[in-house]
C-alpha cells in the first residue's frame, strides 16, 4: 500500500528538515510526500531541494492560508491508498509507516488508525488524546490527534473524508478541526483503531506553562465543532457537551483549587471561556 502524507505548512523551516530526516529513516518506503506550501518568500525551497533526490516530494506552492483548507487541497493529489496529514513540527520513529500499513493489513474492516504523540525530549505522551493500551474506539471516547491519525480511504464512506475550512489554524475557529473529522467518520461507520506502538514525535505544547492564550484558542475551536453538530440535532453530542463544556473542565479547575495551583487554575478557566466562547459563536460559513 502506497502512503500519501500531506504537509500542510507556513513560518517553519528546521522543523520540516526534521520531519524530512524521519522520512529518510522509514524502514517502509513506499509513499509519497505532498507539501502544501503557503509561504511566500520560497521560506523551505532549499530544503525540499535538498532532501528531493531520496524523497517522493510534489512541492506545491498555495496563495492561501489556513490549515484544514491546505491539508484538503491535499486530499485531491493524493495517489496512495493510505492518507495522514502530519505536523510541520512532528517527527516519525523509524517504524511508523511499516507498522501503519501492516495494522491496516492485519485489519481488513479497518479505515481509521491513530497512533501517540510523544515528546521528543521526554518519551512521554504529548499533545492530543493518549492512551498506553491499544483499542478500537467510537465517537464516544475519541484518541488521538490529526497529526497521528492515518486514513484508509477505500474503506471511509468518500463523501465525509474532508476538512472542514471554518476550523484549525487560519481559519474562523482555530482548533479542532481534526477531531470534527474524525467524530464525522465515525459517525458514518468508519472503524477506528487506537495503538500507542505508532510512535509520532512532536513537542508539548498544551500544557499549562506554556500559556493560556493557546488554550483560549484551540478550545474555541472544540466549542464550536461541538456546536455543528448539536445545530445538526445529533444526540450523541449531549455526551461532548457534558463532558468538555461541563464536568472535566471543572473538576480540573477544582483540583487546581485543592492543590494551590493557580497556573492550572487559570488555564483550565480559560479552557471553560474558549469552548462556551466557541459554542455560541459558531456559524457555517459554507465551506467544506
Amino acid at each position: 500500500m502506497t502512503v500519501s502524507l500531506i504537509l500542510a505548512t507556513l513560518g517553519r523551516d528546521w522543523q520540516v528538515a526534521e520531519f524530512l530526516r524521519s522520512l529518510q529513516a522509514q524502514s517502509y518506503r513506499d509513499f509519497e510526500l505532498i507539501v502544501i506550501d503557503q509561504n511566500r518568500d520560497g521560506k523551505i525551497d532549499a530544503i525540499i531541494d535538498r532532501f528531493g533526490p531520496e524523497l517522493a516530494i510534489r512541492h506545491v506552492k498555495v496563495d492561501f492560508t489556513g490549515n484544514a483548507r491546505a491539508r484538503d487541497y491535499g486530499i485531491a493529489l493524493a495517489q496512495g491508498e493510505i492518507v495522514a496529514f502530519p505536523d510541520d513540527d512532528c517527527c516519525y520513529a523509524a517504524d511508523v509507516l511499516q507498522k501503519v500499513v501492516a495494522e491496516f493489513a492485519r485489519r481488513p474492516q479497518l479505515a481509521i488508525l491513530v497512533g501517540a504523540s510523544y515528546d521528543a525530549d521526554t518519551r512521554r505522551f504529548s499533545i492530543g488524546v493518549n492512551s498506553r493500551k491499544p483499542r478500537y474506539f467510537s465517537r464516544l471516547a475519541m484518541l488521538g490527534v490529526e497529526f497521528t491519525q492515518f486514513f484508509a480511504v477505500a474503506r471511509l464512506e468518500r463523501s465525509q473524508f474532508y476538512l472542514d475550512h471554518d476550523f484549525g489554524i487560519g481559519a474562523k475557529y482555530a482548533g479542532g478541526e481534526g477531531f470534527e473529522m474524525l467524530y464525522r467518520l465515525l459517525r458514518a461507520g468508519a472503524k477506528a483503531f487506537y495503538t500507542p506502538d505508532i510512535r509520532i514525535y512532536h513537542p508539548d505544547k498544551d500544557h499549562y506553562r506554556l500559556g493560556n492564550a493557546r488554550m483560549l484558542m484551540y478550545s474555541t475551536g472544540i466549542g464550536a465543532y461541538i456546536r455543528k453538530f448539536a445545530n445538526q440535532r445529533d444526540w450523541f453530542i449531549a455526551y461532548y457537551i457534558a463532558r468538555k463544556m461541563l464536568l472535566a473542565p471543572v473538576l480540573k479547575m477544582l483540583l487546581a483549587v485543592l492543590s494551590g495551583n493557580r497556573a492550572k487554575l487559570a488555564y483550565w478557566y480559560y479552557s471553560l471561556v474558549g469552548v462556551w466562547r466557541g459554542f455560541f459563536a459558531y456559524r457555517n460559513s459554507g465551506c467544506l
